[in-house]
């Protein structure tokens, strides 16, 4: 599904990422962790083709990001708060976000109810505008907002900061399902290593823009990540 070859990107001559080649097929919930500066968020830029590598390239679905927007109708983010519209609510997003992938509003209605628990009575129907929302409940905005329209990519930088307890707990069902039974390909990015263990079924770590670690989950990988960590 997503294919990187020979990725590098630096600014002013500083390197901040050297992946030489990384394949992650369809289906895949795909963690990448690694400490401040590591790249992770460089790589999701990638991605998205929000900044353009300094060589090689990314395939998604066999198109090259940086190249062509082929990739764009099948494949949703949320990054940070930047993705939202502060000016609108959370309904006139949803809906905006529907127009923009096809949706109707009444799909997006049925989608929504599906996540009314995630939500926990504090989004819809408050006729609170997005900026003044709790940064968790924006971040509940736009994850849900990611998967209007069924994309087979979903790509999530740090879903579960500043989320509480019960919501963490539900967030991981709803990436687990996404994998598993809907066959999306999940890339999620946490600092996090109990989270991301306990929802992804492979893990990378970065250090410096580099691989350093190419992992298929299993009961030892929390311990593995954390003596990594912890050196």
């Amino acid at each position: 599904m997503i294919s990187v070859q020979n990725l590098k990107k630096s600014y002013q001559k500083i390197q901040v990422l050297n992946i030489e080649n990384l394949e992650i097929p369809k289906g895949e919930s795909f963690g990448l962790v690694g400490n401040n500066g590591a790249g992770k968020t460089t790589f999701f830029s990638l991605l998205l083709d929000l900044i353009q590598p300094s060589s090689g390239h990314i395939k998604n679905n066999e198109i090259l990001v940086h190249e062509s927007e082929d990739w764009k109708p099948f494949t949703s983010a949320f990054i940070d708060e930047s993705f939202l519209i502060g000016y609108l609510t959370a309904e006139e997003y949803f809906y905006f976000i529907g127009e923009l992938r096809g949706v109707s509003q009444a799909d997006v209605d049925a989608l929504l109810v599906e996540f009314e628990d995630f939500f926990h009575n504090e989004i819809l129907g408050k006729k609170k505008y997005l900026r003044d929302l709790s940064k968790g409940n924006q971040k509940k905005v736009g994850i849900v907002a990611a998967l209007i329209g069924a994309p087979d990519v979903v790509i999530l930088d740090e879903p579960f900061a500043n989320l509480d307890p019960t919501t963490q707990i539900r967030l991981k069902q709803i990436i687990k399902n996404l994998a598993k039974n809907n066959g999306v390909t999940v890339l999620v990015s946490s600092h996090d290593l109990m989270h991301v263990t306990e929802v992804c079924e492979r893990i990378v770590v970065l250090d410096k823009g580099d691989v350093i670690k190419d992992i298929q989950t299993n009961d030892a990988t929390l311990k593995e990540l954390e003596a990594y960590f912890a050196n």
